[in-house]
């Protein structure tokens, strides 16, 4: 099963200094039909602009996994991270009993284009945790780098759910195959430029949402930059 999610059928939040796209329900966006996929429960598409961002706000039980795609984010939170977040860096955060944090725009004359991503995990109440890494350009051009995982192989950051996160970058006649196992779901976000996925034309926002499909087939990329997400059923 495979069903096709365009952009601009997502949910859309204007606050003036952020801009979000919402490809699950959250906030005052509700969809019953996209509620979450798999363990998947959110994907926000957030531009922030200069000087603006989220004071302190607290999380529980989920693994929230940051992805900035231009400018900058500084996170502050309880655990006594102070950290900035850049282009090509993923940043991975266990809220477990209880964590708060803010997160703000920190480019200079510039506004901050991210995506923030939320897993429900497989243990609940653990303690608080974080994890930032590089993804080099290199590793995601023309193949799928694992990003996140279960248990942090290849040097992807841990998160505490049956869940795994790849990255790639395509082009013209690059292609990539990811096998999935059965009973799982797969989730496809297309964060810019164009692809072919399973036969199925996507361009920058749309996503597809898989089910008991054995292959995702990457192709005929233009300058197409793709998350995908192979999740718990």
């Amino acid at each position: 099963m495979i069903k096709l999610r365009k952009s601009e059928d997502r949910g859309y939040a204007d606050h003036g200094w952020l801009k979000s796209y919402h490809s699950f329900s959250f906030a005052d966006y509700y969809d019953p039909q996209y509620m979450g996929w798999g363990n998947l429960r959110v994907i926000n598409e957030d531009y922030i602009e200069e000087g603006g961002g989220f004071g302190d706000h607290s999380h529980k039980n989920m693994e929230i996994i940051t992805y900035v795609l231009s400018g900058q984010l500084a996170h502050k939170d309880s655990m006594g991270n102070i950290k900035t977040i850049n282009p090509d860096e993923v940043q991975r955060m266990s809220a477990g009993s209880l964590v708060s944090h803010s997160e703000f725009n920190s480019a200079s004359n510039a506004m901050t284009h991210l995506l923030q991503i939320w897993i429900k995990p497989h243990v609940k109440n653990i303690e608080p945790s974080y994890e930032q890494k590089t993804i080099s350009r290199a590793k995601k051009e023309g193949k799928l780098a694992l990003i996140a995982s279960s248990d942090g192989r290849d040097q992807s950051v841990l998160i505490h759910a049956d869940a795994s996160l790849y990255a790639g970058i395509f082009n013209e006649h690059q292609k990539a195959i990811l096998k999935l196992s059965q009973n799982r779901k797969a989730y496809v976000h297309l964060i810019k430029g164009a692809l072919e996925i399973n036969g199925h034309h996507l361009k920058s926002g749309d996503a597809l949402l898989l089910k008991d499909e054995p292959l995702i087939t990457i192709e005929k990329g233009g300058d197409g930059e793709v998350l995908i997400f192979d999740l718990a059923a």
